[in-house]
């Protein structure tokens, strides 16, 4: 790109107090989990053409080149991470093991079923995450799995959680990074029932079970998530956001909130000052909420770019663990990868673009008509100017580019399965 246009950028940004070169080396240090199932349907590899089952999600479309092994997987991601800036990790569940040609029980999974996506992640210099799979099984068909009143299905699900912690923390040592694990499970009725209380009582005394061996954080860190309803679960979801905030808070645990996760008219960015009071840490699940399904693929929009404002004015980056949860096979799935981690990655950096100090002068003094007007006039900085200068740097294709290498991918690799 022209390197006076850059220069000019540079110069609106410092005289806001701004110091463009500090941004975009703190933007590319920022981790973004990119979530495995958004390439094959959340199928996973338990057993051949595996699909969705239970669990209150639904996978709608069927664009060609669905990914169907683990290598066809790794190989969509490959090209994802090519055309995507900055720093990487890779988000698995636990179905997507390799089990050799023989499917164990979930609750038998062992650290061996992962160590080639170790090895792969290692080889393309990403870290990993890790989520235990409490659906799409014959033991979660009624609808519960940790809060079943059925003691030997909450057994079976605690053995499951457990193997998981296990072999996130085995991946933790191999990459050399702590894998965030995070904990959802799609427990509830249909139908309004009538006692309530004993499911999150099941849950909670699943969870410490499930928790009660301590893992060093070097290697692992637990969180938990919420949702507000669920299909097969629009009545009543065991695992609110009351219960795992509370539950996160008495235990000091990082807390999931997805952001699709919640009532439309609920704020996400609201949340997180509130909640960052009282707990160690927060785990994003970055989405797009449309109507009733949580699982579009994300853009720049309000919702998203507000959520990440609010980590980066709090000071909580640190502290904030930053992942995507999406699964559309309406349109190119790894396409999707990459419009969702450039989207989130163009909302960190008008973030930290942003004059917070100037505004949030103008707020202390009272001076709210400044603090407005600054605020709107701060949307107009030429920041796509200095999205534009890190692409070049970062060695990917720019934003109007990088869809001829997609349709290339297409037409050699994803229209051949």
């Amino acid at each position: 790109m022209d390197s006076k246009v850059f220069d000019y950028a540079k110069e609106e940004y410092a005289a806001l107090g701004i110091d463009v070169e500090a941004v975009l080396s703190q933007l590319d240090a920022i981790p973004i989990s990119i979530p495995c199932w958004q390439g094959d349907d959340v199928a996973g590899f338990e057993k051949p053409d595996a699909k969705l089952g239970s669990g209150g999600a639904v996978v709608t479309g069927n664009y060609m080149g669905k990914a169907r092994s683990i290598a066809e997987l790794q190989s969509d991601a490959e090209k994802a991470f090519s055309l995507i800036p900055g720093k990487k990790r890779f988000n698995l569940h636990a179905s997507y093991g390799d089990f050799f040609g023989t499917l164990p029980e979930r609750n038998a999974i062992t650290p061996e079923n992962f160590a080639g996506w170790a090895d792969w992640a290692n080889s393309q210099d990403v870290k990993l995450d890790f989520n235990p799979t409490y659906f799409s099984h014959p033991k979660s068909d009624d609808g519960f799995t940790l809060a079943s009143l059925d003691v030997g299905i909450r057994e079976y699900w605690i053995e499951h959680g457990i193997a998981c912690r296990k072999i996130a923390e085995s991946l933790g040592k191999a990459v050399g990074e702590t894998v965030v694990t995070n904990f959802w499970i799609p427990d509830g009725y249909k139908d309004t029932p009538i006692n309530r209380r004993i499911h999150r009582q099941h849950l909670e005394a699943s969870l410490d079970k499930i928790f009660a061996e301590k893992i060093d954080p070097g290697t692992n860190i637990d969180a938990v998530e919420c949702k507000l309803f669920g299909i097969a679960s629009e009545s009543y979801v065991v695992g609110s956001h009351e219960f795992y905030l509370s539950y996160a808070v008495k235990n000091q645990m990082t807390l999931c909130l997805d952001a699709g996760h919640f009532h439309p008219t609920e704020t996400l960015a609201d949340k997180i000052s509130s909640v960052m009071q009282f707990v160690p840490g927060l785990l994003f699940h970055l989405s797009r909420g449309v109507r009733w399904d949580s699982d579009h693929v994300v853009i720049v929009d309000d919702a998203t770019q507000a959520a990440v404002s609010e980590v980066v004015r709090g000071g909580y980056l640190e502290r904030t663990a930053i992942g995507l949860d999406f699964f559309d096979a309406s349109i190119n799935r790894v396409a999707a990868w990459v419009i969702g981690v450039r989207s989130v990655r163009k909302a960190l950096l008008n973030a930290l673009l942003e004059p917070t100090a100037k505004l949030e002068a103008a707020e202390a003094d009272g001076d709210y008509t400044a603090r407005l007007a600054w605020l709107e006039a701060s949307k107009y900085l030429p920041s796509q100017v200095v999205w534009n200068a890190y692409l070049e740097r970062s060695g990917v294709p720019s934003e109007f580019a990088w869809m001829d290498e997609i349709k290339t991918y297409e037409r050699n690799v994803l229209s051949a399965r």
